[in-house]
């Protein structure tokens, strides 16, 4: 080396005699630096790992959180359909018991209707038995078997006999065939009765023909 080179040609010739791992350990780097570079390092690892796991948590809790929420939605639905089947069971019954109290009453119309027909075939033969009875016709046995179907169609079938002398007059259920005036009567009133009337429950099945006596 020359002693006339300047102290940047000698360093530098200094340098060209040295290996690369040798400038390398020429190389001082404070300890301060290396120390905070580490941490730094470390921070920065330790970030990245927390942020993955935090990461994989939420995956984890999304996991849990969307099968619940179907299932709640499930329920949701299946309590619907629960009160719909509810509403639906409510009014076939209602109409079932509704279709059973029509039925009921059309079928005891239809009994009503068929026994008053029936009572109204009697009529005649009822009127047949007063007749002979005003006649003094029904004695003995014959008078038994009258009074005994009279009793009969009453008491089981309801069959009512109304109209009498003396009767306030109603034209609802009687028929006036004939008129008088009279003294000794202060309202109108039956003053004959020419045929009984007769009623099959609230049904009058045949009103009474009478004569009616007005006062004077």
């Amino acid at each position: 080396m020359s002693e006339n080179q300047s102290p940047e040609e000698r360093k530098h010739s200094e340098d060209a005699g040295t290996t690369p791992e040798e400038q390398v350990e020429s190389v001082e780097v404070p300890e301060e630096g290396a120390a905070t570079a580490a941490a730094e390092t470390e921070e920065t690892v330790a970030d990245g790992v927390e942020t993955e796991e935090t990461a994989a948590e939420g995956d984890e809790e999304a996991e849990e959180i969307d099968p619940l929420l179907e299932a709640q939605a499930k329920i949701v639905e299946l309590e619907d359909q629960l009160a719909r089947s509810r509403a639906d069971t409510y009014n076939v019954s209602q109409e079932y018991n509704g279709y059973v109290r029509r039925s009921k009453a059309e079928a005891a119309a239809q009994k009503q209707a068929g026994i008053a027909s029936v009572l109204e075939n009697l009529l005649s033969v009822l009127d047949d038995i007063e007749l002979a009875r005003q006649h003094d016709g029904l004695e003995g046995p014959a008078g038994k078997i009258a009074l005994k179907v009279e009793n009969t169609l009453e008491t089981n079938y309801q069959l009512v006999r109304f109209g009498a002398v003396g009767d306030p007059f109603d034209p609802e259920i009687h028929e006036a065939l004939m008129h008088s005036q009279s003294e000794d009567v202060e309202s109108e009133q039956i003053g004959t009765l020419i045929q009984p009337g007769y009623k099959h429950g609230d049904k009058v099945l045949r009103p009474a023909r009478v004569g009616v006596v007005s006062p004077q």
